[in-house]
């Protein structure tokens, strides 16, 4: 395997507090670099998910998931990778757009199926959802028009239900 794989894991973890540090302290002790995290409250208060998704072979992940299922507020650890999942991403891009070049970013926009979420007198921001090549794909396309800001959240992920053997992950 090549040392070079993104792997996605989904951790459970009791809703407390230091519970992102005792883990984010764990990969930085161990060397492990975490390409993104994020975290939020499931269906169940108590319990939070994080998204990790990082880089290595077998062994790197097997070290991670191990060191990870060893931490008392850990409940579950599963490397979606290996399964069909879903993944996506968030991104808001403020760019520059006046009155004269508001119609071009919005062509841009529904090609990614984006959507405008603010405007004012010289900026557009569009935010857009999918799989991390389509919101890199769109971020590139929006760079002509001079990106002001830009903020992208790290990837979510959550296993298919009753997958039909499918192992890829699912893209738009």
């Amino acid at each position: 395997m090549s040392t070079n794989k993104k792997h996605t894991i989904s951790v459970l973890v009791d809703n407390q507090f230091g519970v992102l540090a005792r883990v984010s302290a764990m990969f930085s002790a161990r060397g492990y670099n975490i390409i993104s995290l994020c975290v939020g409250e499931t269906d169940n208060p108590s319990i939070s998910r994080m998204t990790v998704t990082v880089r290595g072979d077998d062994n790197v992940l097997a070290q991670i998931i191990q060191q990870l299922n060893k931490l008392v507020d850990v409940i579950s650890v599963e490397d979606l990778t290996s399964t069909s999942f879903v993944e996506r991403e968030l991104v808001l891009i403020k760019v520059g757009a006046g009155c004269r070049r508001r119609s071009e970013v919005l062509q841009v926009a529904e090609i990614f199926r984006a959507r405008v979420v603010d405007l004012d007198a010289e900026t557009m921001t569009v935010e857009a959802t999918g799989s991390g090549e389509k919101v890199r794909a769109c971020i590139e396309m929006m760079r002509p028009f001079g990106i002001r800001e830009l903020v992208r959240t790290g990837v979510i992920a959550i296993g298919r239900a009753a997958a039909s053997g499918a192992n890829a992950q699912e893209s738009e």
